[in-house]
């Protein structure tokens, strides 16, 4: 934030514990009063002197952005301080002080100073990205309805289930990932080590090889001879494909594709659904209004399809129209959750419909996770089995006729 300098300070908080830190502000006086709300007693605050260096140096992984589920026990925490009747300065100022993540932990120091400027507290998020839309969007309808104790405990819900979604598809896609590994490290090794010393043995017999072993003698000397081109299709494919995803047209194609992968595509659906319906049902109950919290719902949806029938269903509602009767004309949306939700707005509690949704779609990944992680493990076994087993076979097909050549 502009005008904002770095300081250390030296405190005691009332157990009479040293405590030392950096903090954003603009002076030592707003410091030295900022400490004394969070419970310490300044002992001395010294301005840091500018460099052209990084304050501080995070590793990947380690504290470089701020994930969801930060964001999840950062709203938790922060409804806990405000319903026990903490101010929000405070709150805020404890929860920058504490928090375990360096990228949230200077974040909210500037929206600590942003708020002690007269800023809202919505407005101080929404300048910082690691607070999606949504989020902002329910801070601001909780500030103005006065319950954003509430709202904090409802977004930490939403963001908490978000991210075991998100588990539960890592978990389904895991074990595949790391049976191809094996499978392709086991192959490397073999033609890299186990073929190569029959070759010598098939100079000397003489004789025609059988096309399965000339075939596989030829991939060893290219993995030998050329291993570094190995890298090359599938670094160049992932970068291709998050190019690909750039372009508005191609990523609609591929998030289309996505959701007919065999296997696959039923999970990604169903994940879909649920977040969709969760998050505008996180948003109404909040008190957004609906086109806002349909606008916002296109948003955080990862797919483009999906994203798209939203947008067309704010068109209709924009227009006058119901939610469900814009939504019956996207097949990307199953009947039980354009007549669920038509009952919804009929009986006037859409959100807690959209929660009822939500919350089966959740069960429905649950389940279809557990069933795809038990049908892949005997048949990525098998893949396994099959790829080792034929190199097995095209190097022991030559021995049948070895007899003969030595007779």
């Amino acid at each position: 934030m502009p005008g904002a300098v770095t300081f250390r300070y030296k405190a005691r908080d009332r157990a009479g514990r040293s405590r030392e830190g950096t903090v954003e502000g603009p002076d030592q006086r707003v410091i030295a009063a900022r400490l004394r709300e969070m419970g310490m007693t300044p002992v001395s605050i010294e301005e840091q002197p500018k460099t052209g260096l990084k304050r501080e140096i995070t590793l990947p992984g380690r504290g470089g952005k701020v994930k969801l589920s930060d964001l999840a026990i950062f709203s938790r925490q922060f409804a806990t301080m405000i319903a026990a009747g903490l101010t929000l300065l405070r709150s805020l100022s404890i929860l920058a002080e504490q928090s375990d993540n360096p990228k949230l932990r200077e974040i909210l120091g500037k929206v600590v100073v942003a708020v002690e400027g007269g800023t809202s507290l919505s407005e101080s998020l929404a300048e910082h990205d690691a607070f999606p839309r949504l989020y902002v969007a329910m801070v601001r309808a909780g500030e103005t309805a006065g319950t954003l104790d509430q709202v904090l405990v409802r977004i930490a819900d939403t963001l908490e289930k978000d991210v075991a979604l998100r588990k539960k598809i890592k978990s389904a896609l895991t074990y595949p990932a790391v049976v191809l590994v094996l499978a392709v490290l086991l192959t490397i090794v073999m033609l890299l080590f186990i073929v190569p010393t029959f070759v010598g043995m098939f100079e000397q017999l003489g004789g025609r090889l059988p096309l399965p072993t000339k075939v596989l003698l030829f991939m060893s000397a290219v993995v030998r001879n050329l291993w570094f081109v190995l890298f090359l299709p599938p670094v160049g494919a992932w970068q291709a494909y998050k190019r690909a995803r750039k372009v508005p047209r191609v990523r609609a194609r591929l998030d289309a594709l996505k959701l007919k992968v065999p296997v696959f595509g039923k999970l990604f659906h169903k994940l879909a659904i649920a977040r969709f319906t969760r998050n505008l049902s996180t948003l109404l109950h909040a008190g957004v209004p609906i086109l806002l919290a349909l606008d916002i719902t296109a948003d955080t949806i990862d797919n483009a399809v999906i994203s798209r029938a939203v947008v067309d269903v704010r068109a209709g509602v924009r227009q006058g129209e119901s939610v469900a009767k814009p939504l019956s004309n996207h097949p990307v949306f199953p009947p039980m959750v354009v007549q669920m939700v038509g009952v919804g707005e009929e009986t006037g509690a859409l959100d807690e419909m959209l929660r009822r949704i939500a919350d089966f779609y959740d069960r429905e990944v649950e389940a279809a996770t557990e069933s795809l992680t038990a049908a892949l493990e005997p048949l990525m076994i098998a893949t396994l089995g099959g790829i080792v087993g034929a190199m097995v076979i095209s190097l022991y097909m030559p021995m049948f006729k070895i007899f003969d050549l030595v007779q």
